[in-house]
Order: C-alpha cells, then structure tokens, then sequence
C-alpha cells in the first residue's frame, strides 16, 4: 500500500556539506580562510582527541599551566611548528612568534601572543594568523 505524503519523512541532508544559496550555487570556502580555519582547529586540537588520528593537533592546552619563560615559550613554538608542518602541506611556513603579551597586565597574569607567518604554497599569498594563550602567572 502507498504511503500517504504525510507520513513520508523528510528527506535527511548531510548538515557537514554546504547547501546551496537560492541560485543554485554551492558557496565553498576561499583557500585563505579553509586553511586559516585548518590552523585554528590544529592548534586547538589535543593529540588524541580526533577519533582515528592519534596524532593530529598540537596539544597547546598542556602548557595552560607551565611557568611563563623563556624555556615554555620555545617548548610552544617548537609543539606549535611540528604540528603545523605535519598536518597542514598546504602552507609554508616562514616564522612563529612565541612572546609576552604587550598588554601589561595581561603578561602578569602569563598570558603569551602566538603569531604564525605562513605562505600558502599553491598561491604564495603571506598570511598571519594569532592567539592569546593564558599559561601560569609569572
């Protein structure tokens, strides 16, 4: 017996693909802002976190409360560019910062700026991208 359109359910989109605007056309991400999005997710990412990738993502959340010097700052900057060299083959990167936060009040209490200068390798666009990370007080 046929089922009567009411009782059909409707139909069940994969919400992780993007749907079309009212023209038709599919809106994709620029290769600027996928791979900006990719770096935010790779450090925001802890080391077995991903089901399936043991490895993927830098584990910056282990530093949260590390003594702000010198020594952890580097620590950062090396977990930060083995990541990134690792998961992200669409950048090249030419320099990540590591530093005290130029607000004073927040270097106090241990927060450190992170810059990351890349080039995206198809195009050889530079580009920067940034975080705060609050370690330990000073």
């Amino acid at each position: 017996m046929p089922r009567s359109p009411s009782l059909i359910a409707p139909a069940i989109g994969w919400p992780l693909l993007p749907q079309p605007d009212e023209n038709g056309r599919i809106d994709w991400p620029t290769l600027e802002a996928s791979v900006s999005g990719q770096l935010k997710v790779i450090l925001a990412t802890r080391p077995g976190e991903l089901l399936g990738h043991p490895d993927y993502g830098a584990g910056l959340q282990e530093f949260l409360h590390e003594p702000n010097t010198l020594a952890t700052r580097a620590r950062i900057q090396a977990r930060i560019e083995d990541a990134i060299r690792r998961l992200e083959p669409r950048v090249v990167l030419d320099a990540i910062e590591v530093f005290d936060d130029t607000d004073a009040a927040a270097a106090e209490l241990g927060r450190v700026r992170i810059e990351i200068h890349y080039r995206l390798r198809r195009t050889g666009v530079a580009r920067t991208t940034g975080l705060t990370l609050a370690l330990a007080g000073a």
